[in-house]
């Protein structure tokens, strides 16, 4: 069963891995990070911007974010340019890490209903298994960013979570 601080540490991870992989590929040229690598979003670019597009879509239900107005099927073209990619991307990682911080025990021991477009039918599911998948598509799409990157030339560090939560824990 998940909790609130493992809410709280996946959270400082998502922002840590995004910091290190942004300014992975902010080392590259626009070009790079737009070619067509083979990854379902395509490129460095269009799989980081599909992977705010569903942060912001989970946030939306959790949080009550706005809610993106680009379909999922364009997610990977929500953002152009990869200067305000990077600056939505912290803007989001902060207000992640400000939703993890007021969640509690009581709010996780419910369930969410929502209109699932791609599923194209409302659905119902217990807040634990949704935040876990919320995680999980950040983890899951960041691992190719990181593949494409690493083909690409660039180093990111680290990024085994038992490696980096000693070093978010030192932060805070």
């Amino acid at each position: 069963m998940i909790t609130p601080a493992y809410i709280r540490t996946m959270a400082e991870y998502n922002a840590e891995m995004n910091r290190r992989l942004y300014s992975a590929a902010a080392r590259l040229s626009d070009a790079e990070r737009r070619l067509p690598r083979g990854a379902f979003w395509g490129s460095i670019h269009g799989t980081l911007t599909h992977i705010l597009w569903g942060d912001r879509q989970w946030m939306s239900r959790f949080d009550a974010w706005p809610k993106p107005t680009t379909p999922i099927k364009e997610s990977a073209q929500m953002i152009e340019e990869f200067p305000v990619l990077r600056a939505e991307r912290e803007k989001a990682d902060v207000g992640i890490s400000g939703w993890a911080a007021k969640v509690d025990d009581a709010r996780l021991a419910g369930e969410l209903t929502w209109f699932s477009g791609a599923a194209n039918r409302e659905v119902r599911a217990p807040l634990r298994l949704l935040v876990t998948h919320f995680f999980n598509h950040q983890t899951h799409h960041r691992g190719q960013v990181h593949a494409m990157l690493t083909a690409a030339g660039q180093q990111t560090g680290d990024t085994d979570l038992f490696l980096l939560v000693p070093e978010i824990v030192g932060r805070g």
